[in-house]
């Protein structure tokens, strides 16, 4: 679960309040790190440090002190046979009422956090390119789908950019370092054009193509006729999200190359895996 920036504005207005609960030490083996955190509403939850009986206690503990029972803000559980659980480690909960200053950093974390996040380029927005798009949008990546025709585009997931180019190369040359490209246009050509591209940067942490081993063995004797070299030809993945599976449904061959991306992305940046750092205390021990 992935807390965007407008999920979190929304959920802090609502009624009654909410408790930011955060994960202030991790001892051990424990489900989420130090600075993992959720909200708490007397009506819902966001985010989450870790599930099971630990966010029961917390999230009961949470609507408790809402609520202005005289309980501790701080506490200290071992993650053992007394709630359930067997991780064996320790944790130790701080409990604060969200007011306006919180609210202010919380918030200006997370967008931080936002911006730093990897950047994924889809290039193509067809029947695998929107797939793939949607397959994406809730995780914690910058995704971005680019194609020649404007109509493609209508009703793409508000949470993907989608960007009109005759050209869509030029978004290759200037993503950031780092960044993830994968061409699933509707041309060969284009596709070649891209990959061709993001080969050359060095920097990318993936690029795939959609295609065959016909097709991979036809970009390479092109690729090397343009300026190429097999040491840039190696970093291609084509097909991508090959071998898993024999099913090639676009809703599958999205699932498969999400699965190829995360596990190229590397060390992540982003709102859910990223801990919130620590702040001085909000209502309570922090």
């Amino acid at each position: 679960m992935s807390a965007r920036i407008g999920q979190v504005e929304h959920f802090i207005t609502a009624p009654g309040g909410c408790m930011w609960v955060r994960v202030k030490q991790a001892l051990g083996s424990v489900p989420r790190e130090a600075g993992s955190w959720m909200l708490v509403s007397q009506a819902a939850i966001l985010n989450t440090i870790g599930g099971g009986q630990l966010e029961f206690l917390a999230i009961d503990h949470a609507r408790r002190l809402l609520k202005g029972d005289d309980v501790p803000h701080v506490l200290d559980i071992p993650l053992g046979p007394d709630i359930g659980q067997c991780c064996g480690g320790r944790v130790v909960l701080g409990f604060d009422v969200l007011d306006a200053t919180g609210e202010r950093h919380l918030l200006a974390s997370l967008k931080e956090q936002q911006a730093a996040q990897p950047h994924i380029f889809v290039f193509g927005a067809g029947h695998v390119g929107r797939a793939l798009a949607e397959t994406l949008a809730p995780l914690p990546y910058n995704v971005a789908v680019v194609d020649t025709r404007p109509d493609l585009l209508d009703g793409i997931d508000s949470r993907v950019a989608g960007h009109v180019s005759p050209v869509p190369e030029t978004f290759v040359r200037s993503a950031p370092v780092g960044s993830a490209f994968v061409a699933v246009t509707h041309d060969h050509a284009l596709d070649f054009m891209v990959t061709r591209e993001a080969l050359l940067r060095r920097d990318a942490s993936y690029v795939g193509m959609i295609g065959s081993g016909t097709k991979r063995a036809q970009f390479k004797r092109w690729f090397l006729e343009e300026r190429g070299n097999l040491a840039c030809f190696e970093g291609l993945v084509c097909p991508i999200g090959a071998g898993a599976a024999a099913d090639k449904r676009p809703e599958i061959i999205a699932v498969l190359t999400s699965a190829e991306l995360i596990c190229n992305m590397g060390q992540q940046h982003c709102l859910e895996l990223s801990p919130v750092p620590a702040f001085a205390s909000i209502g309570g021990d922090a």
